[in-house]
């Protein structure tokens, strides 16, 4: 069978997605604005034969919960936070295989600009890069950035339908493969016939071109998407190559799966071409009794009312106004879809209060948590990668980089004995994560 693909799930910030661990007794959280921390990260990765570093990031702060941001920035809810494209060049240079996928927002940034920074990185990193799409969801977001109040959910995906055709017109269709010359005797180093202008007149963007960067290894970078709610999905149909989704059971990743393998198909995709990433959050010992133990450490660690400021960021409803006890119902929100359906729609047959949201939410927010001995974590790895059409993990942080070092160190030893994880033999992120080659595949909208 073909091989399990991971990637690690993190965030340029003190806290990603399990608020309080940075207080916890060696966790090395507040080292994110170092350089020489996130080497040592890429390094760690690439040695446990992952295929990426996927980088989350937002541009706001959590101030839903109690309307004010306060919390969120006492308890180091996602704030502060750093750009993490500035990291790619350093983690690159130390690694030869690894990936990295950074989060960047079509309502927050002009399509030009966008991809010419996204040829650049994939020059530097020999084609090693790819676009997770995102269309931001904290009203927070938009008034720092100066336009006022937060689009409507479909207006941003009508912004980014037309955003993603501007961005393919540059990267797939500006420059001929022939184009650049590099003629010394000739003195020509681009025939100005191979490149062209797009002429873009739409909606929300007006782009002459012709791009400003020459072809890059992969041209596009791998693309990523993660669309929950209906818009979301068939956006992530149309573009995505690989897909982040995070429920907290096999049956939530299933129904997600086959209704988007579905969707692809009705835009004249292979199904079988887009991967699926479900997030795990291992938490691993040498004995049942320590990974136990670690486990209940973890727990008493979580910052419950961090946790809640999060949640009402991702579900842009605010926590603080509902009964600990009141059951969480399935409502339709403007910020993340998916983390209500996580909780709603994943596991029909039970009703979640708030409180138990806040409680298993601490650790990972809405993925699994899998405890453990090597042997036991990756049993429980290998029964979801076998019986669902997934293509591997996104693998969540508790503390950092621990639980990224007991992965590469303990599990994943116990993968590559079962052959579930190998070194892959690939030129660029889109090979290594399963393409024919390092271009996009003939039936992708960007391509046709």
């Amino acid at each position: 069978m073909d091989r399990m693909r991971l990637n690690l799930f993190t965030m340029n910030a003190v806290t990603h997605v399990s608020p309080g661990a940075w207080r916890y007794p060696g966790d090395r959280a507040a080292d994110y604005t170092d350089r020489e921390y996130w080497t040592e990260v890429a390094r760690t990765a690439e040695r446990g034969g992952f295929d990426a570093v996927f980088f989350a990031d937002v541009r706001g702060i959590y101030d839903v919960y109690d309307g004010e941001r306060e919390t969120a920035i006492e308890r180091a809810v996602q704030t502060p936070s750093n750009d993490p494209r500035f990291l790619i060049p350093a983690m690159a240079e130390v690694t030869d295989d690894l990936g990295f996928a950074v989060t960047r927002s079509t309502t927050y940034n002009h399509p030009y600009e966008l991809a010419r920074e996204f040829s650049t990185l994939d020059h530097l990193t020999d084609g090693r890069v790819a676009f997770n799409i995102v269309t931001s969801y904290l009203e927070s977001a938009a008034r720092n950035l100066g336009v006022g109040e937060r689009l409507d959910h479909d207006d941003r995906y009508d912004r980014a339908a037309e955003f993603m055709e501007v961005c393919y017109a540059l990267w797939e269709d500006s420059w001929d493969d022939d184009a650049v010359k590099r003629d010394r005797e000739a003195g020509v180093f681009t025939d100005p016939n191979g490149v062209h202008t797009i002429d873009h007149d739409g909606e929300w963007f007006s782009v002459a071109g012709p791009h400003g960067a020459e072809p890059s290894p992969q041209r596009t970078p791998f693309l990523y998407q993660a669309g929950s709610s209906d818009r979301g999905r068939e956006f992530a149909a149309h573009n995505a190559e690989a897909v982040f989704c995070s429920y907290p059971t096999k049956e939530g990743v299933r129904g997600y799966v086959e209704d988007m393998r579905e969707r692809a198909a009705d835009h004249g995709r292979d199904p079988d071409s887009l991967g699926f990433y479900p997030g795990v959050v291992p938490v691993v010992g040498e004995t049942e009794e320590l990974a136990a133990a670690k486990h209940e450490s973890y727990r008493e660690n979580v910052d419950v009312e961090a946790t809640l400021a999060l949640l009402s960021g991702f579900m842009d409803m605010d926590l603080s106004e509902l009964d600990p006890d009141q059951p969480l119902e399935h409502i339709e929100t403007e910020a993340i879809q998916g983390a209500v359906n996580a909780f709603t729609s994943a596991d029909p047959d039970r009703e979640w209060t708030v409180r138990e949201v806040a409680q298993f939410a601490g650790l990972g927010s809405t993925s699994p948590v899998v405890v453990g001995t090597p042997e036991a974590v990756a049993d429980e790895l290998e029964a979801w990668y076998r019986d669902l059409p997934i293509a591997g993990f996104n693998v969540k942080e508790v503390t950092r980089p621990d639980s990224l070092v007991d992965f590469v160190d303990l599990v994943v030893p116990e993968l590559r004995e079962r052959g579930l994880v190998a070194d892959a033999d690939a030129d660029t992120l889109r090979e290594r994560a399963g393409g024919e080659g390092p271009r996009l595949p003939n039936d992708h909208p960007a391509r046709r």
